[in-house]
């Protein structure tokens, strides 16, 4: 017999998002992970905001909000909040009722800062990476280090000559200038910096994001963003593996690409207590003379160098996933500070797509 075609159905439901959601979903042991973090970091949220006043959105709901959105590529905060107001899976994950109301989108550009000034991501990574779960996973004297470029969110136009001459013709007519870094500055993003990836590409505004992944999973346990220019892997790199051998206490390694095979950040590598596995980049130079490695046999006859070399490519998942599922590849925001909050978001989702399954297996 042919069933009733109602319309608009009931007019009201007795069954939770809860119960909605399939018991094998992939996200039910991200939102655990993710409950359990934000337990931790309780005290920590709490303190950026006024003991008296108007009550605001919880951070926890904005936390699990921007998740989302690197998790499905969700391009900005106004799409997320309109998929978060008939979506009941993005609804369970946040923690909201089928009842309640969404929040206006610029209420993340208006607690972005006070969670970018409070530290809430970088001390978030820390919190997931001590998890009981998650500690036994990392290597703790094992690391790969590299760089990305990330697309800004300012055109070509907007580049100008930082004097304000050639204001005429609004920045349209760049055709056969000579723009350079140090005499232009983007109008609309002044923190980004015009950077060619390589020979024979093209120049663009760019910002360049810095990962430290462990060797045994792969899962990212560092990362910083800094102005695209020529030596910004090198510095990033010394920094973030300078912080990471203080935390382990004794002498680690760091594979990386013939890119950091310089004299001085192998040297500086040495004085932080970071034996280099840095590939060793003996090609020609563009005069025809042959390069001279600063990584020397007393590095690459042990058999470390070789698995090091073999386990570094794993970061370049990192940066792929981001790009490609996450919203790495061009940032959204403007600013050196908002960009790195959002590198590391990228950072903390692709380890709460990784752990569940590191876990189970």
């Amino acid at each position: 017999m042919r069933g009733t075609f109602e319309d608009q159905g009931g007019l009201f439901s007795y069954i939770s998002p809860e119960a909605r959601v399939p018991a094998g979903h992939p996200l039910r042991r991200i939102r655990e992970l993710v409950r359990e973090v934000l337990g931790d970091l309780n005290r920590s949220l709490g303190a950026l905001y006024a003991s008296e006043g108007r009550p605001s959105i919880p951070p926890e709901r904005l936390l699990s909000a921007l998740l989302l959105q690197v998790f499905y590529g969700i391009r900005s905060e106004r799409q997320l909040m309109e998929q978060l107001d008939y979506n009941l899976l993005y609804r369970w994950f946040v923690g909201l009722s089928p009842d309640d109301r969404v929040w206006d989108p610029t209420t993340f550009t208006k607690n972005r800062d006070r969670l970018q000034k409070g530290e809430v991501f970088t001390k978030f990574m820390s919190k997931l990476l001590k998890h009981p779960q998650v500690k036994p996973l990392l290597s703790n004297e094992h690391f790969s280090v590299d760089g990305t470029l990330i697309e800004a969110w300012a055109s070509q136009k907007s580049f100008r000559p930082k004097d304000g001459s050639g204001d005429d013709d609004d920045g349209t007519n760049f055709h056969g200038q000579k723009r350079k870094n140090d005499t232009h500055a983007s109008a609309s993003d002044p923190d980004s910096r015009l950077y060619r990836k390589a020979a024979g590409r093209e120049a663009k505004l760019s910002y360049m994001g810095h990962a430290v992944m462990e060797n045994r999973y792969g899962l990212a346990v560092a990362g910083m963003v800094t102005h695209a220019n020529g030596t910004a892997e090198r510095r990033a790199a010394e920094t973030m593996l300078k912080t990471k051998a203080k935390e382990v206490g004794r002498r680690i390694t760091a594979g990386a690409d013939k890119a950091y095979d310089t004299a001085d950040h192998v040297a500086n590598l040495r004085a932080i207590n970071v034996t280099p596995h840095v590939t060793q980049n003996n090609g020609a130079t563009k005069t025809g003379k042959s390069r001279r490695s600063a990584i020397d046999e007393r590095t690459t006859r042990h058999q470390g160098y070789g698995m090091s070399q073999s386990r570094r490519a794993m970061i370049e998942c990192i940066f792929g996933w981001g790009k490609q599922h996450g919203t790495m590849r061009k940032t959204r925001h403007r600013g050196i500070g908002r960009v790195a909050a959002d590198f590391m978001l990228n950072l903390i989702a692709y380890n709460l797509i990784r752990i569940p399954k590191l876990v189970a297996a």
